[in-house]
């Protein structure tokens, strides 16, 4: 089964994958439904090497 391509070009929720006409409109949607786990997510930013990386000067 082949399904259209309508819609393709419009921003998408990668959480609930529901259509936005605007990007505008997606991250309002994603704040108010979703705000949890973005925010869990945003507190986990602080990266540190990995054993064994390489640092290069």
């Amino acid at each position: 089964m082949v399904l259209p391509l309508v819609d393709e070009h419009k921003p998408k929720c990668y959480l609930c994958h529901e259509g936005f006409e605007t990007i505008e409109k997606l991250r309002e949607h994603q704040n108010v439904k979703h705000g949890d786990v973005l925010e869990s997510n945003e507190r986990k930013t602080t990266r540190e090497p990995a054993p064994g990386d390489v640092t290069v000067f």
